[in-house]
């Protein structure tokens, strides 16, 4: 059985001379969390929407469940739940109201579906407060428990912790999270605040400007990081002869007299410190650097981090 709950094939949106999306072959596996990473315009709404088919691919194909989408739509969609910018609610309403609304254009026979919906994030169910009078965080609350109501088994959610204050980020996070390994639920979400992915998804794709630069799981771009150990001491060229003849080190780089990068986060750092003083060497500094997601995304598009 194919272990791909979405699966794109060279998917491509074109607007006249510009493409939007371009050739993305993306991959999100059952039963875990894939966090689309990209700047502000990169393509993931775009994207996101293709999937949905609120846009028609220029060319290409969505695979779900292993059917193509196009000509599927009324088997695969309600299956689906999604928050796609905002969704249309009535301001004149309150937040049980509007959904009762959706439950009974969505045919759902469930009466608790509304209340549990509800509960899940946080809102009040008998509230008297309208939509209108919602701030944005409470606004996000409800689309999340508007694309959860119908208990979907595949979640497309787009930027969903925006205008979230950090405690409404950690619950909303903590639910996700949930969802995934509890429920069984599969769930993709885009987000340009890539703290929060890094804390939340199974497995990362990297998308600037229409194209798919990255797809791995987190702990496969962790290992390809730049992690290592900063040593600033008085001569690196003896330093460079300490680590090889004492302790084995080859996977080392001189950066400047003083400055010598070692990409082995296991090394004994204390005693080769320790080999260095007794050999006459002064040293300054000894840093351990870990490079973050942040760090990350711009060495891989050539380019600034995420606003």
């Amino acid at each position: 059985m194919n272990d791909y709950i979405i699966e794109t094939k060279n998917l491509t949106k074109q607007y006249g001379l510009q493409k939007s999306v371009s050739s993305l072959n993306i991959h999100v596996k059952r039963g875990r969390i894939y966090g689309l990473l990209g700047r502000n315009g990169a393509g993931k709404t775009t994207t996101m929407k293709m999937l949905l088919g609120l846009a028609a691919p220029t060319s290409g194909e969505v695979i779900i469940w292993g059917k193509p989408l196009k000509g599927n739509e009324k088997k695969l969609l309600p299956r689906i739940g999604s928050l796609i910018e905002a969704p249309g609610f009535y301001p004149n309403l309150t937040a049980t109201e509007n959904l009762r609304i959706f439950a009974t254009l969505r045919g759902m026979a469930d009466k608790h579906a509304v209340k549990d919906a509800l509960d899940l994030v946080g809102l009040p169910y008998r509230d008297k407060k309208l939509f209108s009078q919602y701030s944005l965080g409470m606004k996000q609350r409800l689309a999340i428990a508007l694309a959860v109501m119908h208990d979907p088994e595949l979640l497309i959610l787009d930027e969903p912790i925006n205008g979230l204050d950090p405690i409404g980020i950690a619950e909303i996070r903590s639910f996700i999270r949930q969802l995934c390994d509890e429920s069984g639920k599969t769930v993709l979400i885009s987000s340009h605040i890539l703290s929060e992915i890094a804390l939340l998804a199974d497995d990362i794709g990297i998308i600037d400007c229409g194209a798919l630069l990255e797809e791995e799981s987190f702990a496969e771009l962790e290992q390809k990081s730049n992690r290592h150990i900063r040593f600033t001491v008085s001569d690196t060229a003896q330093a460079a002869k300490i680590l090889e003849s004492c302790f084995r080190e080859k996977a080392f780089s001189i950066q400047d007299s003083h400055n010598l990068l070692l990409y082995s986060l296991d090394a004994p750092t204390g005693r080769i410190v320790t080999a260095f003083v007794e050999n006459g060497l002064e040293v300054s500094q000894v840093h351990t650097c870990v490079e973050s997601l942040e760090d990350y995304f711009k060495r891989v598009t050539g380019g600034e981090g995420i606003a």
